[in-house]
Order: structure tokens, then C-alpha cells, then sequence
């Protein structure tokens, strides 16, 4: 095939010797705050690209438009979805405190994947974890990987 016929981003990305950016094939449930992050991270990454192209700076431009096209994708897909308040079933969005057969709790939001941080005490809603949790409800246990965690407390953030 002809260089003629291929595609400007191709060639960029193969300048920075980078590829796309993996797409989950699973739905993109967003919380109100992941709805938010990809706004902001869209407007950065948009302010980014423009400083790039000023200063031609070709590999910055190829990193810069391949994380553009995730989160423009991500925003086009994205399912916002918020808890019913009250609800005495774990649900996406709801934070889910559990006590583990040792005695010690442990708090988890469900949330996207995209905002996930299970440092900061957030987990996707298609990790194990959550996905056990769906459906069930205060005094109910769940069981990943052998143990059994008890819900003990649930609440709408």
C-alpha cells in the first residue's frame, strides 16, 4: 500500500513508537465524580495537545492525541448512574463497608472503571470484589477468593 493512503495518526504513533490505548469491552458505568474526571481530563488533555502542536513537538502530539481518542471514547460511551438513595441492595456507586472472618472492616466504593483506585478506597465495578457485592444486602455475605467478607453497612457514597 501506498504511504499516500494511510493514516496521519498511524504515522504519529509510530513516531512515538506508541500504540491505542486499550477499550474495555464492558459497559461504561461513570459515577457523577468519574463523569467529571473525564471532562477534565479531556479539557487537559486538549490544552496539552494545542501547546504540543505550537511547539511541534511530534512525539508529544502522537502520546497526547492517543490518550484524546481513550477518553473521547470513553465519554461518548459513558453511563452515568447513580444509586437509588436508600436502597438496602448493593448497587454501583454505593460505598459497602465489610468485616472479614479476622474481625477487620474494610470500606469500598463500587465505581468505573476509569476511577477506580483501590488505594483511595474505590474499586470497578467489575472487580471480583464488586461483583460478588452486587444484588446483596446488610447481613449477607460474600466470598471472593475463599474468604467470606459480611456486609455490614451500606451508604450512597
Amino acid at each position: 500500500m501506498s504511504r499516500a493512503f494511510t493514516r496521519e495518526e498511524d504515522s504519529e504513533n509510530a513516531i512515538a513508537g506508541i500504540g491505542e490505548r486499550p477499550v474495555s469491552h464492558h459497559r461504561n458505568l461513570v459515577t457523577e465524580h468519574g463523569l467529571m474526571q473525564i471532562e477534565h481530563a479531556l479539557t487537559e488533555l486538549r490544552d496539552e495537545l494545542a501547546k504540543a502542536e505550537k511547539n511541534a513537538d511530534r512525539e508529544r502530539i502522537a502520546l497526547v492525541s492517543r490518550d484524546l481518542r481513550y477518553w473521547t471514547a470513553r465519554r461518548e460511551n459513558a453511563e452515568l448512574s447513580v444509586p437509588e438513595p436508600g436502597s438496602d441492595l448493593v448497587r454501583f456507586g454505593m460505598g459497602v463497608t465489610l468485616e472479614g472472618e479476622d474481625g477487620k472492616k474494610v470500606h469500598w466504593k463500587i465505581v468505573g472503571e476509569d476511577e477506580a483506585d483501590p488505594s483511595k478506597g474505590s474499586i470497578s465495578h467489575i472487580s471480583p470484589m464488586a461483583v460478588a457485592l452486587f444484588g446483596k444486602k446488610v447481613g449477607d455475605v460474600a466470598v471472593v477468593n475463599g474468604k467470606e467478607w459480611e456486609i455490614v453497612k451500606l451508604s450512597d457514597a
